[in-house]
Formats: structure tokens, sequence, C-alpha cells
């Protein structure tokens, strides 16, 4: 009996370390944002078919993050009153801010050097996605085979959507804010929460396993040692 009890905490055991490492991986990538009354919310569209309005503001943002409830947040201002303040209106053309935040050093891949900041304000076709306005401001733009969005301006020189070990994270999740990981690169947004982080419902479980099958081999211990 003892012999099985400890066949199955270390089944337990390993189930759990396997449950951690699938858990243990990021993604480094541009995520999208759109401004609502000044704060970012996550774009429930990707930049080739959102069609901003005049006096709309954007964000993008490079970080490493495991899901869109993590994704680091563009920082700066996201007042386009601020950001298109020397750009007049045109008759047939919308102006858009744009907020572009190359992230840190830490999400930065290896020899890379993020670039400051930049915001810009876009003078483009009534009718202009998102995409189209980045471009108008933000050259050179690449992309991969599948329409995701690998760098702005150059930046990341190589890489797209690379999974990362959790050892490369930045460390302590401060605003590390995408499954981006793949949707954002589909020009979808995971939204049933689902992709969320803290512990999952298979790690509580496994915990609870783990105290029930201790508890059994101290009730089969004291059994045999009172002759049961």
């Amino acid at each position: 009996m003892t012999r099985r009890l400890a066949v199955l905490l270390t089944t337990v055991l390993l189930a759990l370390a396997a449950t951690g490492q699938a858990r243990a991986t990021g993604y480094r990538y541009w995520s999208f944002w759109e401004s609502e009354a000044g704060r970012w919310t996550y774009a429930t569209q990707g930049p080739g078919t959102a069609r901003p309005s005049d006096g709309d503001v954007q964000g993008f943002r490079f970080s490493l993050s495991a899901d869109s409830s993590d994704a680091a947040k563009p920082r700066g201002t996201a007042s386009f009153s601020t950001i298109c303040a020397r750009t007049p209106a045109r008759e047939g053309e919308k102006r858009v801010g744009l907020v572009i935040d190359f992230g840190t050093a830490a999400d930065a891949p290896s020899g890379e050097t993020p670039p400051a900041g930049r915001t810009a304000c876009a003078r483009v076709p009534a009718g202009a996605s998102t995409a189209d306005v980045l471009a108008s401001v933000a050259k050179p733009l690449r992309y991969d085979t599948n329409a995701l969005l690998c760098a702005i301006a150059g930046y990341p020189h190589k890489g797209c959507g690379e999974q990362v070990a959790d050892a490369e994270k930045p460390a302590g999740g401060t605003e590390t804010n995408n499954t981006n990981n793949r949707n954002n690169r589909n020009n979808t947004n995971k939204a049933d929460g689902t992709g969320g982080g803290g512990p999952s419902v298979g790690l509580f479980a496994g915990v609870g396993a783990v105290a029930l099958l201790g508890a059994a081999a101290v009730w089969q211990t004291r059994r045999r040692g009172h002759g049961g």
C-alpha cells in the first residue's frame, strides 16, 4: 500500500511540474491598443481591419507577455489634442494620434536596444485602416506570412512573436501586459477571459491530491504500527 501511495504521489508531482512548464512561456510581440477617454484598452480588431475615426488615438507596445490579460500598455500621453496640436484638419481626410512604445531593455530581443518611444499625428484618407495610419508615420514595417506585425520603424530587426522561456521574461510582473501571442497576429483578441494569469484549477486540484495522498500514507503507517 505504501509503495502504491509513493507511486501515486510521484505521478501527481510530475503532473504539477508539467503544468508549471506549460505555463512557463511568453511571447515577444507588438500589441495594439485604443484610447478611450484617456485610458488604454486592448484592441478587439487587428490593425489591418480597424478603421479609426478623426480624433482617435491608438497605441502600439512591444513587450514580452503571456496573453492579453497581462500585456503591457503603451506609456506616454494619449491626448489627441496634444499629439495632433500642429496638424490641422482637411476635407476628406482624418487625423489619428499614434503612441508607439518600443518597450524596455528587458523586453528587447538579445543584442537589440529599444528606441525611444514616440508619438505621431497621421493625416490619412478617411477610409484608411490603422495599418495605413501606421505605415504613414512609422516605416519600415515588417510583417510575417500570416500578416502578423513583426516590426515598427524597423524594430526589432528580426524575430516575430516568438515564444520565450520563462527564464528570459522580465522579473516582477510590472506592467508586462498579449494571447495577442497568436490572436493579435490574426486580427482578433481573446475575449472570453480564459487567457488570464493566476494559478490554474489543475494546480489547486494537484495540491489537494498531494495533501490527500500524504494523509493516507500517514494513516497507513500508523495502522501498521498498531498491528492493524
